[in-house]
């Protein structure tokens, strides 16, 4: 791949070498160091985006290492090793970008969003109270919603999330958490409604559907909702359904819902069997 990529910047600076004027000077090394620059911003966005998360960590671990001033380069590292579901190395990747030169509102944001992921979330809101008010992005109500959900300030975190969903034209996750935020407080209805909500914005959003099954679950609604879903993902929702009436306390309801996953799923479901032998055993 990086092959390619040198290969492109050689025929570039062929090309522009071509189209000087006769008698033109031209300043070789200085030339070559643009296409360097070039290759290596294309190389990075490579990894940053398409590349294996582990293999993009490997890549500008080395490079930060050899230019360990270049913010761009540790902001690639803080970048990947999120991918990558290394959260807690993520989080001080973030910490020494947003302490070198050149680090923007945009870096605090980042440090914030992994200080969320590592439940570090007294920092996160340190973090974000340290982001200037004129950023309003999509990014930053979205973590704001998050943070005050923790806090249990359930009336901001209502308007940080009205707010994200609509700066954004993907709102299905934050739909999703948002949903969560309710079933977690206990309003059940408003709850459904956001997470059928996430499913008309993502209708693969499986999480969104187990939600929305927990949701109308606790309301002992005990039939499927009508949204798309695979044969797999029936029986996962089956089983979900069957223990929250289980856990309401409808045992008979449960064991009939358990039995229909266990003869749903395409291959043997051991949770729900195990399950269903457990309570059958009781």
């Amino acid at each position: 791949m990086r092959q390619h990529l040198v290969l492109l910047a050689w025929l570039i600076a062929a090309f522009g070498l071509s189209a000087c004027a006769p008698g033109e000077k031209i300043d070789v090394n200085e030339t070559l160091e643009e296409l360097n620059v070039i290759d290596e911003t294309n190389l990075n966005d490579v990894y940053l985006t398409v590349a294996d998360p582990n293999e993009a960590v490997s890549y500008f671990a080395r490079a930060a290492q050899q230019t360990p001033d270049r913010i761009d380069l540790q902001r690639g590292l803080a970048q990947s090793l999120i991918r990558a579901k290394r959260n807690s190395e993520g989080a001080s990747a973030w910490t020494r970008v947003v302490s070198m030169e050149g680090a923007t509102p945009q870096d605090r944001l980042g440090l914030a969003d992994a200080q969320i992921r590592t439940n570090d979330w007294e920092n996160a809101k340190t973090t974000l109270d340290s982001v200037p008010p004129t950023v309003e992005t999509f990014q930053r109500y979205r973590l704001e919603a998050l943070v005050a959900d923790a806090n249990k300030d359930w009336k901001r975190a209502d308007s940080f999330y009205e707010t994200a969903v609509g700066l954004t034209t993907r709102p299905a996750r934050v739909l999703n958490n948002w949903g969560y935020s309710k079933l977690t407080r206990g309003e059940f209805v408003e709850a459904e409604k956001l997470f059928q909500d996430a499913l008309r914005q993502d209708r693969d959003l499986f999480t969104a559907k187990n939600n929305l099954v927990l949701a109308r679950g606790a309301q002992r609604s005990y039939t499927l909702p009508n949204v798309p879903m695979t044969q797999t993902e029936r029986a996962l929702l089956l089983h979900t359904l069957g223990l929250t009436a289980v856990k309401q306390g409808d045992v008979q309801t449960g064991k009939t819902l358990l039995r229909e996953a266990v003869a749903t799923h395409p291959q043997h479901f051991e949770e729900a069997a195990r399950a269903l032998q457990t309570l059958e055993g009781a």
